[in-house]
């Protein structure tokens, strides 16, 4: 008996903190980040390739004094949707965590991703086991400035979209949303997980950049045409007597002018001693006259 008693002793020695360890891990299992868009957790952890070694990532690591090796481990348990009042502002990406520092750093420069405004996201997230919960996407407001750090006023009050319980499958979560439209330039986004099967909630920062929209490229590449582009400039005074008194085509209606004395308009006519043709009229005139005196002169002298 004091045999087995020893045995079994021996048993619960090595079982005992090994079930322990299970039954602490089991949470930690509803482990999770964003891979696409990629987040500043993935990017510069040693899984994030090339965008490990970028500059952002490299100041993040040096200022975080360790590497992400747990960038699926970002996570507070008992928040219960107390976002606001449990991260404080500055510290979003770490979700306040020492161990994430890092990832708060006011840069322009971090890995990111090129998304189209209005377009349907599939973000990626990968986990290990399926969780239910509901994920709660943010895009940082128009203006956003990315060298100052991000605070809570950086984000709408509600979220542009919101999906639970969404499948997994490949080891990642499809979450498919609605981009808003008027975004762009670099922002970030800001991805709360809030597990119901764990009591952890889950804080993300991917940042992203848009491009400026089509209809605003070709406004700002096309200049505006000048208010003199439609009105015609001013015409020398003899261009101005030729357009008054002639009408280009002979179905222009002509301008009318009222005369001094009020009366109705008139269509606007010669002026009488004016033009190229006043000169003609008035030596045709004369000489109709000698010709006329001449003769009557010749009749005269033959009577004779």
């Amino acid at each position: 008996m004091p045999r087995m008693t020893a045995y079994r002793m021996a048993v619960l020695t090595v079982v005992a903190p090994l079930a322990t360890t299970v039954w602490a891990a089991s949470p930690a299992q509803a482990h999770g980040a964003p891979t696409d868009p990629v987040s500043r957790v993935y990017a510069c952890s040693p899984e994030g390739g090339d965008r490990a070694q970028s500059t952002a990532c490299r100041a993040a690591v040096a200022a975080n004094g360790a590497p992400f090796t747990a960038w699926d481990n970002l996570r507070i348990a008992n928040v219960n949707g107390r976002d606001r009042q449990t991260v404080p502002d500055g510290e979003l990406c770490s979700g306040g965590l020492p161990a994430y520092k890092g990832l708060d750093l006011a840069r322009a420069d971090w890995p990111s991703t090129h998304l189209t405004p209005g377009a349907t996201l599939t973000m990626k997230y990968a986990s290990t086991i399926p969780h239910t919960g509901s994920f709660k996407l943010y895009l940082t407001k128009p203006g956003y400035d990315p060298t100052k750090p991000l605070a809570w006023s950086d984000l709408p009050d509600k979220p542009f979209a919101t999906v639970k319980d969404p499948a997994l499958t490949g080891g990642a979560y499809r979450i498919r949303a609605t981009l808003p439209s008027d975004r762009t330039g670099r922002h970030v986004l800001y991805t709360i997980w809030q597990n119901t099967s764990t009591p952890d909630t889950y804080y993300s920062c991917s940042d992203v950049v848009f491009p400026a929209t089509k209809g605003k490229a070709e406004r700002s590449a096309k200049p505006s045409p000048s208010p003199s582009a439609s009105v015609s400039k001013p015409a020398s005074s003899g261009a101005a007597k030729a357009r008054t008194t002639k009408s280009p085509t002979p179905s222009a209606e002509p301008r009318t002018t009222a005369s001094a004395a009020g009366t109705a308009p008139v269509a606007a006519t010669e002026t009488p001693g004016t033009g190229p043709s006043a000169p003609m009229v008035a030596g045709g005139a004369a000489a109709v006259l000698v010709l006329t005196g001449g003769a009557a002169l010749a009749l005269r002298l033959r009577r004779r």
